[in-house]
């Protein structure tokens, strides 16, 4: 059965990365002139020293080299590095579980090329390029039509033993900084995966501009006669997106440590700042403020750990142990929503110094109203746990065709 009881191991993971936090990523992000910067960079160095904590193999498996945790220990680490900085625990998240799944699917030849030099650099991430522009797929604007048959249009030839590829992938997350970038194309035989390293000619990376809608990095990936190996292709069938409803929630467990910086920071100022002769955490305006911050956070997480739990244990949702239900889009709804009105009820507790652009909360504001926001969205999130209660399913244009 569903279990919060954390194991010894999970517990020192945790406390692990909350010291690595304390002592390396709180004062470098936090600094007043990277606060008040437009763009805040990815620190990498900070990203070199999480690496070599193993954080950026966590969800590779111990026979691959890698540290073979489970999702609800991916999501503790992830919290906790969201903490500190949104973008660090959004870089290795994507990375971390990019490489549990890209490992596993290649074969013994591709995983003799691409392993070692994975494990051997702390700066080779990994990226997924599987979105193209202007596809018009967002569920919102296509709820009362025919579902988009989601057909890829960057191509792949074959020409003796390369693919000749061709096309443009946008919001590849970590790919402006990615090592190995794994691209859907259509082979004219199928959808394939094809693994392409970033220094492939006719790869061109161009990260996202200003204003950010995403934590970390991102980019346009942009392929012009990009000649890639065949023996560099997944096995056909070999689908890297997962279940959205069911994946493990690390986009949630990011915006869980974004409240959890904003809660720590209202109530470690509220301690300290001294209103009428007793600190303004003992007034009963403040104080039930931050209650109820914490009332949300507690909501969030438990969401988070659920949901992280049904993805380790599939079987819990066939016994009927839990509902059938998309309990990963339902975090995204819960923890979306509950986090943003938190890191407000937060920031307030500040007064007008909140909204202080060399202060952290305006930062946390900022990072909350992304995760609320960004991709598909709480209400796209919605939509699809309505078609999930209804057992609707729309029509594709694939088969209209």
């Amino acid at each position: 059965m569903y279990s919060l009881h954390l194991s010894a191991e999970q517990i020192e993971f945790r406390d692990t990365v909350r010291g690595f936090v304390e002592g390396e990523i709180k004062p470098v992000v936090l600094k007043a002139d990277r606060l008040d910067a437009d763009i805040r960079a990815v620190p990498m160095d900070v990203l070199d020293k999480a690496s070599q904590m193993g954080l950026r193999a966590l969800a590779l498996s111990e026979e691959l080299g890698g540290v073979g945790a489970d999702a609800l220990t991916c999501c503790l680490v992830t919290e906790e590095l969201a903490a500190g900085d949104a973008g660090v625990a959004a870089v290795l998240a994507d990375t971390a579980m990019l490489a549990g799944t890209l490992f596993a699917a290649m074969d013994e030849a591709q995983r003799g090329q691409f392993l070692k030099p994975f494990l051997d650099s702390d700066r080779y991430h990994l990226a997924l390029a599987d979105h193209e522009p202007d596809t018009d797929t967002a569920l919102g604007i296509n709820y009362h039509r025919q579902a988009p048959s989601g057909r890829v249009r960057t191509k792949a030839v074959r020409q003796g033993d390369n693919f000749i590829v061709n096309g443009v992938k946008d919001n590849a997350a970590n790919a402006p900084i990615a090592k190995l970038i794994a691209v859907e194309a259509d082979t004219g035989e199928g959808i394939r995966v094809l693994l392409i390293p970033a220094d492939t000619k006719g790869l061109t990376v161009n990260e996202t501009a200003a204003p950010r809608w995403y934590h970390g990095s991102n980019g346009e990936v942009i392929l012009q006669d990009c000649a890639v190996p065949v023996r560099n292709a997944l096995p056909a069938g070999t689908s890297l997106r997962g279940d959205p409803g069911r994946n493990a929630p690390l986009v949630q467990a990011v915006n869980l440590g974004i409240g959890r910086a904003a809660y720590e920071a209202a109530l470690d100022y509220a301690a300290l700042r001294v209103q009428g002769g007793r600190p303004i955490v003992e007034h009963q305006a403040i104080g039930g403020k931050l209650a109820e911050v914490a009332v949300r956070l507690e909501m969030a997480r438990n969401a988070v750990w659920q949901a992280a739990w049904a993805s380790d244990h599939p079987a819990a949702h066939a016994d009927r142990s839990l509902p059938d239900l998309p309990l990963t889009l339902v975090a995204q709804v819960v923890v979306g929503e509950a986090i943003y009105r938190a890191v407000k009820d937060a920031a307030e507790c500040f007064g007008a110094m909140g909204v202080m652009r060399d202060m952290p909360l305006q930062k946390y504001i900022t990072d909350a109203r992304i995760c609320l926001y960004s991709g598909d969205g709480a209400s796209d999130a919605k939509l699809r746990i309505a078609e999930a209660i209804a057992d609707y399913r729309r029509p594709s244009l694939l088969a209209a065709e």
